[in-house]
């Protein structure tokens, strides 16, 4: 799927030097930020969840019953 990505001059700029940085293109760079973003978002929901979780546990039976 195709999408445009509208950036201020300074953010291309500030884009442009961290791929090239990375040896990447501008492209490649932003795709694997998004990856890895969503990835550690669903880490850290995940992690909230299960400690939220365990520490309520007697709630979470009350409020099951």
């Amino acid at each position: 799927m195709a999408m445009t990505l509208r950036l201020t001059d300074e953010e291309t700029e500030a884009l442009r030097a961290a791929a090239e940085l990375e040896g990447l293109s501008m492209q490649e760079f932003v795709r694997i930020a998004i990856r890895e973003r969503v990835t550690g978002w669903s880490e850290q929901r995940d992690a909230f969840l299960q400690d939220f979780a365990r520490g309520n546990k007697g709630l979470l039976d009350r409020l099951g019953r």
